[in-house]
């Protein structure tokens, strides 16, 4: 009996951590993440609890950046890494913005996934890294968490709008055309931001 008692003043003064913590599940974390996408598309009905994700939950989610891109955290994630990978900070929170402001408005498709993947079925493509023919796997880690972490709170809708509203960007060492037609809202150090100007802030 003494052994037992032993026993169980032992498991009480372990920390909660050492009895082990049930890890977060992908299928888990993707599900709520689509509920998240959901809650920011226009015309789509959220009837779930609304829960934010976790930078616990988010580890699980592409753990490798070689994962297909079928689901929000993933496309997001990949594609502030790639279009930004080089200028973390405010460029990568810029892109983010401007993919969920795309994920808002009623002329963007519904899902993260589709407003990343737009137009790769008929030219031009909306994103120059999904269509450029060269592989999409990840290939500087540290970059791509911290593209994770953003792509985390801009999901959770944490994270501020510092484009004022962009639906477009663009390499500061390009000028394309279609940039006469909008209203300048915003530059970071690589990319200047726009929207129509139609368009309410």
């Amino acid at each position: 009996m003494p052994v037992y008692r032993n026993l169980g003043w032992l498991l009480l003064a372990l920390p909660l951590s050492a009895l082990g913590t049930v890890d977060p599940q992908p299928q888990e974390v993707e599900a709520k993440a689509e509920v998240l996408e959901q809650v920011v598309a226009p015309d789509v009905e959220v009837t779930q609890p609304v829960e934010p994700l976790s930078e616990q939950e988010v580890e699980v989610i592409d753990p490798e950046g070689s994962d297909p891109l079928e689901e929000p955290v993933t496309c997001l994630a990949r594609t502030i890494y790639w279009e930004a990978k080089g200028v973390p900070g405010l460029d990568m929170e810029s892109v983010a913005n401007v993919v969920i402001n795309r994920l808002a408005s009623e002329e963007f498709p519904n899902t993260v996934c589709e407003v990343v993947k737009q137009g790769s079925e008929q030219s031009p493509c909306q994103f120059s890294w999904w269509c450029d023919g060269r592989p999409d796997d990840v290939v500087e880690d540290d970059a791509y968490e911290i593209a994770k972490e953003v792509a985390r709170q801009a999901l959770n809708q944490q994270l501020p709008d510092h484009t004022d509203g962009a639906l477009y960007f663009h390499d500061r060492t390009v000028h394309p055309p279609w940039a006469n037609e909008f209203l300048l809202t915003s530059e970071t150090e690589a990319f200047i931001f726009y929207r129509p100007n139609d368009t309410a802030n």
